[in-house]
C-alpha cells in the first residue's frame, strides 16, 4: 500500500483485461488519488472514466480506421485531461497504440513547460510477433516499463527502457481445476470488442446448433457486448446461459471445452488447464496485413511459452468455421487428446508468475513506491 505521499495517477486502461488489473492496482494504492479511463472494474475500485471504455475497444487496421474519428477525438480529450490535472504518473496499461499517441501528444502539446510527470505502462508490446525493432520506439516514450515474462525483458533494456517482470497478473488466484460437474459444457468466448463479438457470434450459433443434445453451452458475457449478445442468442435454437464476468471463472471450472476468441481469456483457460479451442475472425484485409507482418507461429501465450501447438488456433475467414471447429471439439472429447492437452498445460505453469508471495499488481505498486517520489 502506498504510504509515503498521497500522488496523483491518471491511469488509463483501455480493454476488459486491463481493467481488471487496473482495479487490482487501484485498491493496492489506496492513499492515491486516481483521474483517467477504465471500465466497470476500475469504477467499482472508485474511478470515474472520463469516457466509456468501449470507444477503445478497437482491433484491427481496417476497423481502426472506421473508427478513426472517434479516436481522435479520445485522444485529444485524453491529452486535456492530463494537462489539467497535472498527475505525478500517467499508468497506462495495455492498449500500446493509444497510449503512445496520448503521450506523443501531450509531450509535444507541453513541450515548452517544466511538468514533472512521469510516464509508466504496464504490459510490454509484443515486439517479438510485431518486429523488435519497434521496442526502440516504445523506449523513446516511456519512462518504465512492468512486462510480464522475462523473456520481454532485452527487447526493451537494450534501448536504454527500464523493465521489470511482473508475472501474468491473471495467474494470481487462478489454479489448475478439474472438472466440477459431469455435464458436457462448452463455454463460447466471443471476445470482449463488439467487433469481435459481431463476427464470431454466428459461427458459435451455427457450431452450437450442428452439435446439438449431449453438451450444455454457456457464454460469459462483459459490459461492452451484454445487451447485443442477449439480443442474438434469442434467435438461437440453442438457448445458452449467460453468464456475468464476475462469475467466470466459476464457469471455466466448470468447462469441458471452450472455444474462444483470441486474446486473453486463453491464458486464463490455459492456467486452469482447460481445453480450449482458440478462433478469429478479422476484415480479410487486416488478415491478409497480419499474415506478412506477424513474426511468430502462434498467437495464443501458451503456444509461444511452450514453442508447440497446444491449443488449436483457427485464424481467419478461412479456418475460423463451423466445420472446423466442430472438428476439434469431436477431437477433444477423446480422452487420450484431452489428456494429453492438460499435461501439455501444465508444463507451462511456472512460467506464469513471478513471484511465489505477492501478486503481480503488489510488485507494480512496490516498484511505482520506489520510483514515484
Amino acid at each position: 500500500m502506498l504510504n509515503k505521499k498521497n500522488i496523483k495517477v491518471f491511469i488509463i486502461a483501455g480493454e476488459v483485461s486491463g481493467d481488471v488489473l487496473g482495479a487490482k492496482i487501484m485498491r493496492e494504492m489506496s492513499n492515491a488519488q486516481f483521474i483517467g479511463i477504465g471500465g466497470e472494474n476500475m469504477q467499482v475500485a472508485g474511478l470515474k472514466s472520463i469516457f466509456p471504455i468501449s470507444d477503445l475497444a478497437v482491433m484491427g487496421l481496417v476497423e481502426v480506421l472506421a473508427h478513426a474519428k472517434t479516436l481522435t477525438n479520445r485522444i485529444n480529450q485524453t491529452v486535456n485531461a492530463i494537462i489539467e490535472s497535472k498527475p505525478d504518473l500517467v499508468l497506462t496499461i495495455d492498449s500500446p497504440s493509444f497510449a503512445k499517441q496520448v503521450i506523443k501528444k501531450f509531450k509535444s502539446k507541453t513541450k515548452n513547460q517544466k511538468l514533472k510527470i512521469k510516464f509508466y505502462h504496464v504490459v510490454a508490446p509484443q515486439v517479438w510477433a510485431w518486429g523488435a525493432s519497434r521496442a526502440k520506439k516504445f523506449a523513446g516514450i516511456f519512462d518504465r516499463l512492468y512486462s510480464f515474462f522475462d523473456f520481454e525483458v532485452p527487447y526493451f533494456t537494450k534501448y536504454g527502457l527500464p523493465t521489470i517482470p511482473v508475472g501474468h497478473p491473471i495467474a494470481d488466484g487462478l489454479n489448475p481445476e478439474d472438472i466440477k460437474n459431469k455435464e458436457k459444457i462448452i463455454s463460447l468466448i466471443p471476445g470482449s470488442r463488439m467487433s469481435e463479438v459481431k463476427k464470431l457470434l454466428p459461427i458459435f450459433k451455427q457450431v452450437a446448433e450442428k452439435l446439438g443434445n449431449g453438451y450444455k453451452f454457456s457464454i460469459p458475457t462483459v459490459e461492452t457486448t451484454v445487451d447485443y449478445i442477449k439480443h442474438e442468442v434469442k434467435n438461437w435454437n440453442v438457448h445458452p446461459d449467460l453468464v456475468p464476468a464476475s462469475k467466470r471463472y466459476e464457469l471455466y471450472a466448470k468447462t469441458y471445452i471452450a472455444i474462444v476468441a483470441s486474446g486473453t481469456v486463453s491464458a486464463e483457460l490455459a492456467i486452469m488447464h482447460i481445453p480450449t479451442i482458440v478462433v478469429y475472425k478479422m476484415n480479410p484485409l487486416t488478415t491478409f496485413l497480419a499474415r506478412i507482418m506477424v513474426k511468430t507461429k502462434w498467437v495464443s501465450l501458451v503456444n509461444i511459452l511452450l514453442q508447440k501447438t497446444v491449443y488449436p488456433e483457427l485464424l481467419g475467414n478461412e479456418k475460423a468455421t463451423p466445420e472446423n471447429i466442430i472438428y476439434q471439439v469431436k477431437k477433444l472429447s477423446n480422452p487420450v487428446n484431452r489428456k494429453k492437452m492438460i499435461l501439455d498445460l501444465s508444463r507451462a505453469d511456472k512460467m506464469w508468475r513471478k513471484s511465489k508471495t505477492k501478486t503481480a499488481s503488489q510488485l507494480i505498486v512496490k516498484d511505482i513506491e520506489k520510483t514515484i517520489k
